[in-house]
């Protein structure tokens, strides 16, 4: 009998102040759902850097005329960088790659831009040594060894470019929660304010359940009740918005990076492991917001 008449008012509580509480759920989705787009774009970090971590090299490229006269890395000062490269322990592999292999390469690359490959001209790409490390995190080691030597043109590390990028998105990600913060603490404020005045218009009730002997935490129950149910609705709508903007949205803009293997996807598995945080969340703002807000406020 109690558990119905709490619910019963959970029920009533939230048709009374109808747009207060459409007020407080689409809020708490907005937030709740730019917080799992934030953790989102932390799974893709996570898959993204193990995906490129382990295939960093190193391009050391060669001077012109060392490109134009050397094919087959056979004279000096080509075969002694290689030779150094190959006995050096913090290097895993060593690949020569020549002015035809780099024009080739170059023509893979940029096969989609046609116009882009009949302006390249093979004199103006270097021959160049690609150099895997046992530990990509060194790899500025190899960058002040070689930089300078005779026959090196310029030293580029991989690394420092997918630092950057790496950057990019972690402020992207930095961004999104501090718009999910702010959302959250309008949220905060939706809630309290919905439940006081929840309590104020129920305020006879209350008093005469107290006056026939009903505990404090019984007539203030329904009213915690109501923000928690709030909030997982509009953890339900944050999620169901997530998957929406999967399949309509990520899954066509990211369709060609996705599948040449430059983006990793992100899967329903992904949206799934979020899930628990977002609903964990959504119960913990709820309930905790209420709970103060009764006790600072309502004092029957």
């Amino acid at each position: 009998m109690r558990a119905s008449f709490v619910f019963s008012e959970v029920l009533t509580g939230l048709r009374r102040n109808v747009t207060m509480t459409i007020a407080m759920i689409l809020t708490t989705a907005i937030s709740l759902s730019l917080l799992g787009g934030g953790l989102l774009i932390v799974r893709l970090i996570d898959k993204m850097h193990d995906i490129y971590y382990d295939k960093i090299e190193v391009s050391i490229n060669l001077t012109k005329d060392v490109s134009a006269n050397d094919q087959k890395c056979t004279q000096q000062p080509c075969t002694s960088i290689r030779s150094s490269l190959e006995n050096n322990p913090g290097v895993e592999s060593v690949v020569f790659e020549d002015r035809n292999r780099a024009y080739q390469r170059f023509k893979e690359i940029f096969e989609a831009e046609p116009e882009l490959v009949k302006l390249a001209r093979k004199e103006a790409l270097p021959a160049s040594f690609h150099v895997k490390l046992v530990d990509p995190s060194r790899s500025d080691v190899i960058v002040k060894s070689y930089s300078g030597q005779p026959g090196v043109r310029a030293v580029n590390d991989q690394g420092v470019f997918l630092e950057r990028f790496f950057g990019v998105l972690n402020g992207v990600r930095d961004a999104t929660f501090a718009v999910a913060l702010v959302q959250a603490l309008a949220a905060l404020l939706l809630i309290s304010n919905t439940i006081q005045v929840s309590a104020y218009t129920r305020r006879t009730e209350v008093g005469i359940m107290r006056l026939v002997g009903a505990t404090r935490w019984y007539t203030q129950l329904p009213f915690l009740l109501e923000a928690v149910v709030a909030g997982l609705i509009g953890a339900g709508l944050a999620i169901g918005g997530l998957i929406l903007a999967k399949v309509t949205f990520l899954d066509r803009v990211l369709a060609a990076p996705i599948s040449s293997g430059i983006v990793p996807p992100v899967n329903m598995l992904d949206i799934l492991l979020v899930t628990p945080w977002l609903l964990l969340v959504s119960i913990l703002i709820s309930a905790i917001t209420g709970y103060v807000t009764l006790r600072l406020y309502v004092r029957h």
